[in-house]
């Protein structure tokens, strides 16, 4: 309780700083000071990271590599939201040239194209990159989940363990609480494996796609006509 307490505090005295000035060059280490903060907290401050990155555009030598591979790392764990992007765009390029953004660069590649084989395969030759930063993993399976959620009715075992890349009693463990709690189904396949049912939604179905937009309220399609009129 007292640790979130703290973290509640630094949190709060960081947001008065980047509201009084946030242009001003001598918040540059309290913003390093919260982006380490919220790698050992788990929490996260687009804000906060994108200002610092701002600041350092202009002091640039005082840029700190290893923070800004710690915004970029806590910036994919935030997918699908665009805070990669954002936060690349203020990274100027001879920096974005080093490996380590070169490789979280490529990482971003595969999440954005859904290509989570390759990306696992990539993390997994750069795990002193991603590892310092606590709940990337989780993060990024979520991430696989969502999109999995989003395309399929139904999925193959072997897709959803390549996803989350998780197999065996972890994948089944995994299985039985999604099934509890999230709505899942298990089925046999045709073959010797199994087929993961996912709740249908409006991205997944295009019945449920079709019917949502159908179904515009009233009050929308009538402040449609006198614009039309």
């Amino acid at each position: 309780m007292g640790r979130e307490r703290e973290q509640a505090q630094v949190g709060y005295a960081v947001e008065q700083l980047l509201a009084l000035n946030p242009y001003n060059p001598d918040i540059l280490p309290d913003l390093e000071n919260y982006v380490n903060d919220q790698v050992l907290s788990q929490t996260y401050s687009l804000d906060a990271n994108l200002c610092l990155l701002r600041l350092y555009q202009f002091e640039p030598e005082k840029m700190s590599s290893q923070i800004v591979a710690r915004i970029l790392v806590k910036a994919l764990m935030a997918m699908p939201a665009p805070d990669f992007s954002l936060c690349l765009f203020l990274i100027p390029e001879r920096v974005q040239m080093e490996e380590q953004f070169k490789t979280l660069i490529v990482l971003s590649h595969y999440l954005e194209t859904g290509r989570f084989r390759q990306f696992w395969d990539e993390a997994a030759k750069s795990r002193h990159i991603v590892e310092a930063v606590p709940g990337f993993e989780q993060a990024i399976q979520s991430y696989a989940v969502h999109v999995i959620s989003l395309t399929y009715q139904k999925v193959p075992r072997t897709v959803l363990a390549e996803a989350i890349n998780v197999e065996g009693l972890s994948l089944d463990k995994f299985l039985e609480h999604q099934v509890a709690n999230s709505g899942w189904a298990i089925e046999k396949s045709q073959g010797k494996g199994q087929l993961i049912v996912i709740p249908r939604n409006e991205f997944n179905d295009p019945i449920l796609k079709k019917n949502t937009a159908d179904s515009v309220p009233l009050e929308h399609i009538t402040r449609i006509f006198p614009i039309l009129s």
